[in-house]
């Protein structure tokens, strides 16, 4: 098949060899987004098969003359030149101009949201690393120690002992 639906399957298998589907499902989190990434990934595939297989392929040349033999003549050539006249209309893409800005602008804000996602989640990493490495000390850590690496809590305990507040 030429035109349109050719193209249509082709955008599709353009689309499904660029997606990282595994990339995707590390960085899930919870279980019910867990079975709605697997339901999109088989709906997307679902989608893209029926893609490929009806829309990328030929349709089969009609063998007029076979029926010729069988039929005659006068009514095949009659069905030959209804079917001739025949226009398939073609398919004009209203749809994509316009919700291609908004697709876009989805996509920045994707960006976005993952490089913020990713800091924080470095944040956190180095939290987690901190809280670690501090939990392993604590039993053999002095005072002067813990304000050494948290200097505005040795600050704020000096600040209560000089105004003699004692958390009464």
């Amino acid at each position: 098949m030429s035109g349109v639906g050719k193209k249509v399957a082709d955008v599709a298998f353009k689309a499904s060899k660029s997606i990282d589907w595994d990339g995707m499902a590390k960085m899930i989190v919870t279980d019910e987004a867990r079975k709605e990434f697997s339901s999109l990934r088989r709906a997307f595939e679902e989608v893209n098969s029926t893609l490929q297989t009806k829309f990328s392929q030929e349709p089969e040349p009609i063998d007029w003359e076979y029926y010729r033999k069988g039929l005659g003549s006068r009514i095949v050539d009659s069905y030959k030149e209804y079917y001739d006249s025949v226009e398939i209309p073609k398919f004009v893409d209203k749809t994509t101009p316009e919700y291609k800005p908004k697709f876009d602008a989805l996509l920045v804000e994707l960006k976005e949201a993952e490089q913020k996602s990713l800091k924080e989640s470095e944040r956190l990493e180095k939290e987690i690393a901190d809280v670690q490495d501090l939990k392993k000390k604590l039993s053999t850590m002095t005072a002067d120690e813990y304000f050494e690496k948290h200097p505005e809590l040795k600050k704020k305990f000096d600040d209560e002992i000089r105004n003699d507040y004692w958390g009464y």
